[in-house]
Order: C-alpha cells, then structure tokens, then sequence
C-alpha cells in the first residue's frame, strides 16, 4: 500500500502538468508595418490576422491550444524589423511568423527566421525571389510578381494596345522587379515599350517624367506604372493634371484606399492586378470574410491585404495541426506539403517544391471612383523569376 499513493500522485501532477500545457498557447510571430508608408497596407493586413486567430480560437484553438498572435511594428525601418524579429524569436519564442506585405521589409526579417530555422510566411510580399533568396523557411502565401505583372501585360494588351510606357519607383524590390517581369511578358506578346522612366519613393513632382512622356512623338496606347501605395495616388493626379487621360495600370500596390482618397476623380481609368475584390458582388468567400471583417472592426475591409493577412493565418494554423507538433522544422514540412487549401483569396498549394502558390489574379478598374472586376485572369505566360 506505501507504493500507491506516490504513484498516485504523480499521476495527478502528470495530469495536471498535461492541462496547463493544452492551456498554454501556441505563438505565431505577427510583424506588421503598422506605421510608416505601407501602413496602409499593413493595418489591414494585421486587422485580418487578428481575425483568423479569433475565429480560430473560438473553433477550439489548434491541437486544442489556443493560438496567440504577437504583434509587433516594424515602423517600414529595416533595423526595427531585425530588432522586432530577434524579439519575436528569442524573446517570445514563436512558432511561425506571418506578417509584411512589402517584399524589402520580408528580406530584412526573412534571413533572421532562417537562421533560426522558424517559418516566415509572407501576408502579401509577392517577390517570387524571396524562397531562393532567403530560404526554405520561407513561403509566399500570395502569389509571386511575375504572375501578376503577366496578367497586367495581358490585360492591357488584349483592351487598350501593344504600346506602353513604364514608369517604375527605382527604390524598393518590389516596383523593380514588376516593371521587370511586366516588360518581359508584354515583349513577349509582341507588345512595345515606347519608352522607360523611373523616379524614387517619396518624390513629390513627376513633371520631369511626364514632359518626356508628352513629348514623345508618338503616344502610347496606356501607361504602366510600378508604384507603393504612398505614391500611387500623387502620381495618378499629377499625370492626370497634365492633360493625359490614357489608362493606366500596376500592381497591388495600388490596393490601397489612398489611390481614390488622393486622386480622386483622376483615378478613373486607372486598373490593377491584386488577390481580391472586396465587394460583396465578389465571390461567397469573400462575402463571408467582408460580413466577419466588419462585425469585428465596424467597417468593410480596406482592401485585399486583409485577407491575405487572414489567409496566412489559416495557412499557418492548418500546417500546426497537419504537423501535429509546434516544431517549427515540422510545421514548415508540413507547410511544403499544403495542397488546395481553401482561402479566401484563393486556394493555396506548394507544389514541386516551390513555396510560392500557383493562384488566379483578380485585376481591378476604378470608374467614378468605385471599384470594380475587371477581369480574373491566369497568364498564358509566366516570366521566369
């Protein structure tokens, strides 16, 4: 009888050193530019994150842990973001990290993740470089520039000519590599590019770049323009202002709602490539996260980085359960592994070893300046990355 009761009692601490452990939660590192020019963007994207992690917990958590979502912001300053990385790793001790939606604020933190062996999964970065570039820690959860920049090409192609001018901002990754992949594909069609031009973020006056435009001898069918959301807007209406009405499109760095704020009625005309209409004409996914989105925050999503910030959650958090485990090496298998998953921007699988997903791309005009479809379009051509 003296043996029963310390084995009784271990089994007691056992059981509950087991429940505090189903009580502990499970940290994702979320690293969001929540201030700075991709704010706009960023908070969006962070707004959904916070969502999914609701909605998640609310089911029962994942392995029946709750999920937490520990949010830091990385100021758009690539030293705040090697800071905010080293401190969500170390210091809180994640297990995956979401967050970013800019692809120069993904190399600032991705190297660091690597290092430490934790999955990065970007909520809206869309260089297709940024797996080979940093590692195999590293996954996409939109789909990569070259695809919507393809798309862009196509479009433009197929409505309004075979003659562009491009514009690209000189300083970021981003609207490098989309004027590069843009020009790829549209020469590729058979498309020309009357002339090429660039500026710097954070300009103020294009009239440098629009004179030469003006005085072209002849002028182009459209306009391509690769920009960040903090420009777009400036751009468009300066553009506008001098008299030149012709289309113009981009990227989702125009999926911001300073593009209508600033520009106002000179957005019309104006179309881009992005993940999602926000509208409830959209599809059933989109209607269902609108109507959770605003019952959450009192208003419709800003834009499409909402739901990618949702998506890479849910991304996250089915890799988790798929893993069985909150080893971070297991859950990036387990990633790797991830085959049509439901999204609300679309369905997501890594195929062949790529961790970029292979998506649909929704491209978005503006008329008195209200969004709408464009067109949903998979290229027929994809530059390579």
């Amino acid at each position: 009888m003296k043996f029963i009761r310390p084995l009784v009692v271990a089994a007691a601490t056992l059981l509950l050193a087991s429940a505090a452990m189903a009580q502990q939660p499970i940290k994702i590192g979320g690293a969001f530019n929540l201030t700075g020019a991709l704010s706009s963007l960023d908070v969006p994207a962070a707004n959904g994150a916070k969502l999914a992690v609701k909605e998640i917990n609310a089911a029962g958590g994942v392995m029946g842990r709750p999920l937490e979502l520990v949010v830091y912001d990385g100021k758009t300053d690539p030293a705040t973001i090697t800071n905010i990385a080293a401190q969500m790793i170390n210091g809180d001790h994640v297990v995956a990290i979401t967050g970013f939606t800019d692809s120069d604020s993904a190399l600032a933190l991705g190297p660091i993740a690597q290092r430490n062996k934790v999955p990065f999964v970007t909520a809206g970065a869309t260089s297709p470089l940024l797996p080979s570039q940093i590692g195999n820690y590293m996954f996409l959860e939109p789909f990569g520039d070259n695809v919507q920049a393809a798309v862009g090409a196509e479009y433009a192609m197929k409505n309004f000519g075979g003659s562009a001018y491009l514009l690209y901002d000189k300083a970021t990754e981003y609207t490098n590599l989309l004027a590069g992949y843009f020009k790829d594909a549209f020469t590729h069609a058979g498309g020309k590019v009357l002339l090429e031009d660039s500026y710097k973020s954070g300009d103020t006056s294009y009239t440098a770049q629009i004179t030469k435009l003006k005085a072209l001898s002849t002028q182009p069918d459209f306009l391509y323009i690769s920009a960040m959301p903090d420009d777009i807007g400036t751009i468009v209406k300066q553009v506008r202002q001098a008299g030149i009405d012709l289309p113009i499109i981009g990227g989702d760095g125009y999926d911001t709602p300073l593009l209508v704020q600033v520009a106002g009625p000179a957005s019309d005309n104006v179309y881009y490539t992005t993940h999602a209409l926000m509208t409830m004409d959209s599809t059933p996914a989109v209607q269902k996260f609108m109507q959770a989105y605003k019952a959450e925050y009192g208003k419709d999503p800003e834009n499409a980085f909402a739901a990618l910030g949702y998506d890479a959650v849910h991304l996250i958090a089915h890799a988790i359960e798929q893993a069985g485990s909150t080893d971070p090496t297991k859950i990036r298998d387990a990633l790797q592994a991830t085959k049509d998953l439901p999204g609300v921007t679309g369905a997501i699988s890594y195929t062949n070893g790529k961790r970029v997903p292979q998506k649909q791309v929704t491209v978005i005009g503006v008329k008195n300046q209200q969004l709408y479809l464009a067109a949903q379009l998979a290229p027929s051509y994809i530059p390579t990355p």
